[in-house]
């Protein structure tokens, strides 16, 4: 059902069992089959396919959440779902059940291959590549071509995801192979191929990746010195202004018990 508040370029196809609500905006050529729910103030650009059908939905629909950004070329299989804020680069291709949280940002070319779960202000940045049965944690980023793996022994019907946990940052052309867990606040280094789980604050590095030390070690490169991770003590843009507040009371917390 098409809101008459909402904005449809002439060319785009929608189907009339959609349902587009107040202020979604949907641009030239693209295309929204039946089984999609876009919130309101949705952006849909140019050349993009939502809802495509697939019997490994199980008949639920896409649903994009308030406010959300897809830009060009996105295609989104129908069975997933996404949380207000999603922003999406161009070419992102997203299949069915997928469990998306809020603020989502997914990089240009990015693909999640499904079956997965990724949780609240999540970061894909470019080339990203993500295996069915993958779990994503919160705050979590994932760099320019990181791949996250899931047959262990390929080709097989044997899928076993990774396990990203909250606030863990993997570095650019990194791969996680399947059933790793990449544990809270650690770092994975550029080209690193990790084999076996990551604990906590911790960096891993090298081909198979190993523990070279504590991420508190690592030193911001802007000039004063202060410790890089954990990265919320520094780094703000783009989270809502309530998260930062969290995280800079849980670092007062610290303080104070340090005295």
């Amino acid at each position: 059902m098409r809101n008459d508040t909402a904005s449809v370029h002439p060319t785009a196809l929608i189907s009339p069992e959609a349902r587009l609500a107040d202020g979604v905006r949907v641009g030239a050529f693209s295309i929204v089959h039946a089984n999609v729910v876009l919130a309101e103030n949705t952006v849909i650009e140019s050349h993009c396919e939502l809802g495509v059908a697939t019997p490994l939905a199980d008949g639920s629909p896409l649903t994009l959440g308030e406010g959300s950004h897809v830009r060009s070329h996105a295609v989104f299989y129908e069975g997933s779902s996404f949380g207000s804020g999603l922003v999406t680069g161009h070419r992102v291709t997203a299949l069915a059940g997928i469990a998306a949280g809020v603020n989502f940002q997914f990089g240009t070319l990015s693909e999640i291959q499904g079956d997965c779960s990724i949780g609240d202000h999540v970061r894909f940045q470019s080339n990203v590549f993500v295996g069915k049965k993958s779990r994503i944690g919160n705050f979590v980023w994932l760099l320019p071509n990181v791949v996250l793996t899931n047959d262990p022994t390929p080709p097989s019907n044997v899928l076993i995801g990774c396990c990203i946990e909250d606030y863990a940052s993997i570095a650019a052309m990194a791969v996680v192979l399947p059933g790793v867990t990449v544990g809270r606040h650690s770092l994975v280094a550029a080209h690193a191929c990790v084999t076996r789980d990551v604990p906590a604050h911790r960096v891993v590095a090298g081909i198979p990746a190993r523990v070279v030390g504590e991420t508190k070690a690592i030193k911001r490169r802007d000039g004063s010195g202060e410790p890089a991770y954990p990265w919320t003590a520094h780094f703000h843009r783009g989270y809502p202004k309530e998260v930062v507040a969290m995280w800079q009371a849980s670092f007062e917390e610290i303080r104070r018990d340090e005295k």
